[in-house]
């Protein structure tokens, strides 16, 4: 999960709601010798996921500078015999392996950026890297999983490799760079590989993800379907006024005052302006940014943040909003007000159909119990990218050692975050399982 700056880094650190209250599962249907054979080949690659995840671990990269990630990636692939393609949306690799059958080609996706944070987990492999982000130098840390979420992907290409014969159809595997975010102005991550027509040679019929979940037991597997993420789009707001002698106010149009007045206007488009019973949404200002003296009014001032929603009649609702009470309130002042706002990524939507037809596939790998539908989630993901172009499904994997209290688990997003490895067999055997039942037509 991601944004373009460090504070909306930070701001995006959301924990999911908890598992809505819903009609028990339906079973998952008989194991099949193909699932007992998938499930064993899951359990064999622990070890080299394990050893691979903490390898990314150690050896983080900030989004579009995954040069060493993914030459392992396509070194492993190759080893493999898959057809592999590197240098997809700048550092993305690409795996393609082909059934023993022909048939239906199903995607999965897994992103491999770290996050300009210093980890301070103590861990044996933890990372001590450093980079420089936005002209700061930073500590870079895989701080959201995708070390795992990697080593993961690379341990079902393995098992569906050695299963190929039975496969009806083509896997292609994504490892996809800069899901946290490209910078400003750069077009990246999803976004960028769908443009470079990742989808097609061969065409996906469906694409599959899955994210691992600090907060969640592990052995679960965490779904919704419809809106599961919200969209995420970044606004700003400039403030021209006048700048005057801090001790002469009436000289100014002072673009600080009427900045705040703006800031406490905004927080009113979700309590006063939207129909909460349709929708849910969030309008944050994560930035302030004026003057440089504490004596000095200055010209101008500038606040930014993030709008999060999961339905576009919302998004359009509260684009408008942010301009009319801005430029409202900047007139009001004698000011004036240039907004942006810079679409990022769209819901996260999991295709109902998809969903209800690969839930079986899901209770028959993590167990009816296990398998649970959530709350919608107000952090983003560009996996929607994918999902605007063909049918997909995300899920979340838990990754907290059951029986954790989860308010003492460092979020995503934070300096802290660990996961618990033993979560890693159930998240290959999910890749896996989902390819091979799509590609079967279950």
């Amino acid at each position: 999960m991601k944004n373009a700056t460090p504070i909306a880094l930070a701001a995006l650190a959301l924990s999911l709601a908890t598992p809505a209250t819903a009609a028990p599962p339906k079973a998952g249907g008989p194991t099949t010798a193909l699932d007992a054979r998938i499930a064993t080949l899951a359990a064999a690659e622990q070890a080299k996921v394990v050893a691979w995840r903490r390898d990314l671990h150690e050896h983080p990269e900030l989004g579009n500078e995954e040069t060493r990630t993914a030459q392992l990636i396509a070194t492993q692939l190759k080893s493999l015999g898959l057809e592999v393609h590197t240098g997809v949306g700048r550092t993305g690799v690409v795996g393609i392996l082909k059934g023993g059958k022909p048939g239906r080609v199903v995607a999965l996706r897994a992103d491999m950026d770290g996050l300009p944070i210093t980890e301070t987990t103590g861990l044996a492999f933890a990372s001590t890297v450093k980079s420089t982000y936005l002209g700061q130098p930073v500590g870079v840390m895989h701080a959201c999983g995708h070390d795992t979420h990697v080593a993961m992907l690379l341990g079902a290409a393995e098992v569906l490799s050695q299963v190929k014969k039975d496969l009806p159809g083509t896997v292609k595997f994504i490892f996809q760079p800069a899901e946290e975010g490209s910078l400003p102005g750069v077009v990246g991550g999803a976004k960028l590989m769908v443009q470079e027509g990742v989808l097609e040679n061969p065409k996906v019929d469906a694409v599959f993800g899955l994210h691992i979940w600090a907060s969640a037991p592990v052995g679960q597997l965490w779904y919704r379907p419809r809106g599961e993420m919200a969209s995420s789009d970044r606004f700003t707001v400039k403030v021209l006024g006048k700048g005057a002698h801090g001790a002469k106010p009436w000289s100014s149009v002072d673009p600080v005052v009427t900045a705040a007045e703006i800031i406490t206007a905004l927080q009113t488009i979700v309590s006063r302006q939207l129909d909460l019973t349709q929708d849910a949404a969030v309008v944050t200002v994560g930035t302030v940014q004026a003057g440089v003296r504490y004596n000095i009014i200055p010209p101008d001032a500038t606040i930014s943040g993030t709008i999060r929603a999961f339905s576009p009649k919302t998004q359009e609702q509260i684009w408008a909003a942010i301009k009319r009470i801005a430029n409202g309130i900047a007139a009001a002042n004698g000011a004036t007000a240039e907004v942006g706002i810079e679409p990022y990524v769209p819901v996260t939507y999991n295709d109902p159909a998809l969903t209800a037809r690969m839930l079986p596939s899901m209770q028959r790998t993590a167990g009816p119990s296990n398998v649970l539908e959530i709350k919608a989630v107000t952090g983003a993901e560009d996996f929607a990218c994918y999902q605007e172009k063909v049918p997909g499904l995300f899920v979340f994997l838990g990754g907290m050692t059951p029986g954790t209290d989860p308010s003492t688990v460092a979020d995503h997003h934070t300096a802290g975050f660990k996961i618990d490895e033993s979560a890693f067999p159930l998240g290959v055997k999910t890749l896996a399982t989902l390819a091979a039942d799509y590609l079967a037509g279950k």
